[in-house]
């Protein structure tokens, strides 16, 4: 069952990401806008070109978006948050509905959680960091070797449950509410992520956007939400 914190966890408007460094949940029902991005498209650069993010949020986040909204209306969905949407969709096993409430999720949490970075992790995330793996390095170590590690597509998470910090690899358009945990930092392993920049360095990719552009003081914030 859906923790209910989460269902209100960090997401949403990435304008209002942009503005106080964080992402801010956006609840309104279908039909279901993209955010902006909160940032020029060049300002990844180099670690994400300005052509990846552009063919990136252009088309594969505004395509989810597009056939999401073209599949709810009518539908019980239709009223509800696009948080409900993904955890009703999953319970109810429509994996048409849910594969697309959850990629336009998980891009809103990508693309917010790097306005404003690169940033050191504070005080909490660091304690954190280093109960649950030892320190923030051997953390990011761990998220690179589950990122590596999704076979095909997929996301790789940095999450909080009952206080706790995990790494989960979750496939295709597997997402942290859905399961119940909290989201801290969340990287796409989708090829289209990385491969116009990266080729097949998946791994290096990862590791280049958890050293170079998270806003690492922002995702512990989200800590305990």
């Amino acid at each position: 069952m859906l923790n209910r914190r989460t269902l209100f966890a960090a997401t949403g408007t990435m304008l209002a990401a942009a503005a106080v460094g964080r992402p801010h949940i956006a609840r309104a029902a279908a039909p279901f806008a993209q955010p902006a991005l909160p940032y020029a498209e060049g300002a990844l650069a180099p670690t994400i070109s300005a052509r990846t993010v552009a063919l990136h949020f252009h088309k594969h986040h505004k395509g989810y978006f597009d056939k999401l909204n073209g599949l709810v209306p009518g539908t019980p969905y239709a009223d509800l948050s696009l948080e409900e949407v993904i955890v009703r969709a999953k319970d109810q096993s429509e994996a048409a509905i849910f594969n697309n409430a959850g990629q336009a999720w998980n891009h809103n949490f990508y693309w917010a959680q790097f306005a404003g970075g690169p940033t050191p992790p504070a005080k909490a995330l660091l304690e954190a960091a280093e109960r649950d793996f030892g320190g923030i390095e051997p953390l990011k170590a761990r998220m690179v070797e589950i990122g590596d590690g999704v076979f095909g597509t997929g996301w790789v998470w940095l999450v909080e449950d009952d206080g706790k910090l995990h790494v989960i690899g979750l496939a295709d358009a597997g997402n942290p509410i859905a399961e119940g945990v909290t989201p801290v930092v969340g990287i796409d392993v989708w090829e289209h992520a990385y491969y116009l920049d990266w080729e097949n360095r998946r791994a290096a990719h990862i590791k280049a956007l958890l050293d170079e552009r998270v806003n690492w003081a922002a995702a512990g914030e989200r800590l305990g939400a």
